[in-house]
């Protein structure tokens, strides 16, 4: 009886701890049953709800780039898509040895693919080939059943009509790297395809040009197909935006360099638009949108005359003679000299037991400051120089936007070197010798410009010293916005008005007074005439040894080691519209290569353009007493004159 009641005691102990036990248990679960369904419910509602309910971003349409009469420079056109719906697919490289019987998948598609495969998260597709024919959707379509995951898409993409010579300012555009995806927190970067601007305007607004993303919301089952569509909310466009530059101008350009290895860049004097920016030689945007390969890109990089550089903002050469403009400002706003002071030039001349060639081996004779620039001759800079020293020189050209970005909008532009005794001091830890004054002062040395500074120097010496600035875009972008570009008020240089004449008179003489370096290429249309400076500088010089066996001139040397062919002009000389710079890399003579080029170019701007008002800009009026009113009378007078000279002898010079 003892036994049995210590055995009961037992068992109903048992069942207590069992009970309580159960009761703790049964707590814990009603407890994170009442957490999870009461006081988290609208987590997990929203979670239920990600799980039945897609969104997905809708890619927005690129916004076109025209060129200034509304010709198409970028546009887009639609793009049949390949792509794997990773969450359908079990076994990816099964499905891409099938896709590879039907379309050509490289080794390096497939790598990316499966690399893709790894990265990508939720229901991202992946891109396998893109710009598919017709005939390649056909055989893809008739074979869907046997490639379960595998979709067509249709989307847009990139196409530059243009094909070559207006790649360099326009850019291109190109899949979002990884740094870009760190940079940003757009999400329009994840979206398979999608690219952005990687160069030139492309890359300058490509915010603006970009637009904004779509919103497509979906039901889908547990297999993760579609069964119906919640919500669609379009995306937004990008902007168009018009350029500056004609096209037809560009190609005109592009031509007329031919072969050569070169830059070109026209302005407005007046607006500071620009109608032609051409570096040659160029290369087809339109291989990189549709996937360049390695030996295509190899070729582009390794080519000498570097066809992926935009050489008109980009590519820094010593101006050469063309800098002598520069040096007689500062000379004349100096009050070293004036136009009537006289030098002889005997060819050389002599500084600290250095001597300083003219390139005229016989010298020039007695020179006035107009005869100086008409024959560009070296020894009358070396001597106003020595006079005046580099400094004010430096100052000058400073002032008239050498050395210095112009502020275009490209984001490739260089500064170039406009050197002093600081920034030598600074970057060679050497000091300054006056020789260097003397060979910097004809643009050589460590002086470097960019073709577009020398186009905007010669702008605001034609359009009377007013500080132009150069721009790409008609109107002006303001975040995803365009507004209308207001008349420019350019503020005034500070340099008088008698020393820009006399610069003017002597750029009038290079081109159309006989003798001068440039006669030869001299407009004969009184009402187109043009007014330029012709350049060369030196790249390196020919030895005592190469004389030895037979190379006397610069043609005779490889290409690489030739002079670069230099000229600055702008026309009409009265009342200036439009200024030009070309530079021939390793073109030798400034004036037998580069001015007849110059001549064509502003011939066809002319006609194009010389009696049209291009711009809502306002033309700048120079004082009728002093430049034009005088060459006028002078252009009238000496015309007929010019007209009966046909075979001046001009020898091989700047």
């Amino acid at each position: 009886m003892i036994r049995d009641n210590n055995r009961i005691k037992i068992i109903g102990r048992r069942a207590l701890i069992l009970g309580s036990g159960k009761l703790v248990i049964l707590s814990v679960l009603i407890g994170r049953i009442y957490y999870l369904q009461i006081l988290e419910t609208d987590k997990y509602t929203m979670l239920a709800e990600a799980n039945r309910i897609n969104l997905h971003l809708l890619q927005p349409i690129r916004g076109k780039i025209l060129d200034r009469n509304g010709t198409p420079m970028a546009i887009n056109q639609q793009n049949y898509r390949l792509m794997i719906l990773s969450k359908q697919v079990s076994n990816l490289s099964n499905i891409l040895d099938n896709l590879a019987n039907i379309i050509s998948i490289s080794d390096h598609d497939r790598i990316r693919i499966i690399h893709e495969n790894k990265r990508q998260r939720g229901n991202t597709p992946i891109i396998v080939h893109e710009n598919l024919s017709w005939e390649d959707i056909a055989r893809i379509e008739i074979n869907t059943p046997n490639i379960p995951g595998v979709i067509i898409d249709v989307s847009q993409t990139r196409n530059y009509p243009i094909e070559r010579f207006g790649v360099h300012p326009l850019g291109y555009i190109s899949a979002a790297s990884v740094t870009d995806l760190l940079d940003s927190s757009d999400p329009l970067l994840k979206l398979p395809g999608f690219r952005i601007g990687k160069t030139g305007i492309e890359r300058v607004y490509d915010l603006a040009l970009r637009g904004k993303a779509g919103i497509k919301q979906v039901e889908i089952n547990a297999n993760g197909r579609i069964i119906r569509e919640l919500r669609h909310d379009e995306s937004k466009p990008g902007i168009d935006l018009n350029l500056t530059i004609d096209i037809n101008l560009q190609q005109f350009v592009g031509q007329r360099l031919g072969n050569e290895s070169a830059a070109v860049v026209v302005i407005d004097v007046n607006s500071g638009e620009i109608l032609v920016m051409v570096s040659t030689p160029s290369f087809d945007p339109n291989i990189i949108i549709r996937g360049i390969n390695y030996e295509e890109w190899n070729d582009l990089i390794s080519n000498p005359r570097a066809p992926l550089t935009n050489k008109a903002i980009a590519g820094q050469y010593p101006p050469g003679s063309t800098f002598k403009l520069i040096t007689a400002l500062a000379a004349l706003e100096s009050g070293i000299i004036d136009k009537d002071k006289m030098i002889f030039c005997s060819g050389q001349m002599s500084l600290n037991n250095n001597i300083y060639h003219c390139w005229k081996k016989n010298g020039h004779g007695s020179l006035n400051l107009i005869d100086g620039i008409k024959n560009s001759c070296d020894v009358y800079f070396y001597e106003i120089s020595r006079c005046i020293g580099f400094e004010k020189i430096a100052k000058m050209a400073k002032c008239f936007g050498l050395g210095t970005q112009t502020g275009i909008d490209l984001l490739e532009e260089r500064a170039g070197i406009i050197p002093n005794r600081e920034w030598k001091l600074s970057n060679l830890g050497k000091s300054w010798n006056q020789g260097e004054t003397l060979i910097s002062a004809i643009g050589q040395s460590y002086v470097l410009t960019t073709p577009l500074q020398l186009a905007v120097m010669t702008a605001r010496i034609a359009n009377d010293g007013y500080a132009v600035r150069p721009h790409l875009t008609r109107d002006i972008v303001d975040g995803v916005n365009t507004i209308p570009r207001p008349v420019p008020n350019w503020s005034n240089l500070g340099i008088s008005k008698q020393s820009l004449a006399i610069v003017r008179r002597g750029m009038f003489a290079v081109v159309n007074d006989p003798g001068g370096t440039a006669y030869k290429s001299r407009i004969k249309d009184n009402e187109m005439i043009m007014s330029g400076k012709s350049g060369s500088s030196q790249v390196r010089r020919i030895t005592l040894h190469e004389r030895s066996i037979g190379i006397k001139k610069n043609k005779d040397l490889p290409w690489k080691d030739r002079d670069h062919a230099l000229f600055v002009a702008y026309a009409p000389e009265i009342q200036p519209r439009f200024a030009c710079c070309i530079t021939i890399e390793h073109g030798g003579s400034g004036s037998t290569n580069a001015a007849p080029i110059a001549r064509d170019i502003l011939i066809e701007v002319q006609k194009r353009y010389l009696h049209q008002n291009i711009n809502s800009t306002k033309t700048i009026q120079r004082n009728p007493n002093s430049h034009d009113s005088v060459m006028e009378d002078f252009i009238k007078k000496s015309s007929n004159d010019q007209n009966e000279i046909e075979n001046f002898d001009i020898r091989e010079r700047e």
